[in-house]
């Protein structure tokens, strides 16, 4: 999905800047506390914790970093948190999806929902607009990894559902239940991945003019300004000119 990888390159660069870098830390290491609370502290035995820790190193986050999150949610005092998921409407009608993680309900909830409210948008009644994505599995490999015929015998190999090469690299879209198996397989193969991840994966799209791009990354800034969000997901699509000027 075109307007999806694009976002993902806004991201990216944006992920690199300093303050955002902090904050991605913080939301990396609370899902791998998450995970190894939920399961196993062992990554090899548990595979939601494998693929945070897989994520958090992906993005450079430090060894210790993700030793003393593990450890955290070993402790006696380590914080319960609850996975929400809300759905609504930024600008231009354009989908968006919050994944939040929080140890008090009502006050990410206001949050979420004065934050929509500020930037254009409104909140929605869960469901209301996920049926617009399919939820799958991500493996990003960098362009070097191979060429398009060489990563996609890779992924057939490997069970995966599809592959989009580009100059930029290569993106494997997995069932979101194969995604370990999957990106276990693709390591032996093609070597470590630049990301691998459950994502929201539209299935339509609202094309989105200058305007309302600049509009919706307000509300999505916002958004992932709030500690307890985790990710934000929209089904926009814009031209290659849209996105040169943002």
């Amino acid at each position: 999905m075109a307007g999806h990888s694009k976002w993902a390159n806004i991201q990216h660069r944006k992920g690199r800047q300093d303050a955002a870098r902090s904050k991605l830390f913080s939301k990396l290491s609370k899902e791998i506390t998450v995970a190894a609370k939920m399961g196993d502290p062992d990554p090899d035995k548990n595979p939601r914790l494998r693929l945070a820790v897989k994520e958090a190193k992906s993005n450079s986050v430090p060894k210790d970093v993700i030793e003393r999150a593990i450890k955290k949610s070993q402790g006696g005092d380590a914080e319960t948190y609850e996975e929400i998921r809300y759905e609504g409407y930024g600008p231009n009608g354009v989908a968006v999806i919050v994944e939040a993680m929080t140890d008090n309900r009502n006050r990410t909830a206001s949050n979420v929902r004065s934050t929509f409210t500020k930037n254009g948008g409104n909140l929605g009644e869960t469901g209301s607009v996920s049926f617009m994505f399919e939820r799958k599995g991500e493996i990003v490999y960098p362009a070097d990894a191979g060429d398009a015929d060489t990563v996609m015998m890779a992924a057939i190999e490997a069970g995966a559902e599809d592959v989009e090469s580009s100059e930029d690299g290569h993106i494997i879209y997995t069932a979101d239940t194969d995604l370990n198996e999957v990106s276990t397989a693709l390591e032996a193969e093609l070597g470590e991945s630049e990301s691998t991840k459950l994502i929201w994966k539209p299935t339509t799209t609202t094309e989105m003019d200058l305007d309302g791009m600049q509009k919706l990354m307000k509300l999505i800034d916002a958004l992932e300004d709030d500690d307890d969000v985790q990710k934000v997901t929209s089904n926009f699509e814009a031209s290659d000119e849209v996105m040169e000027q943002l």
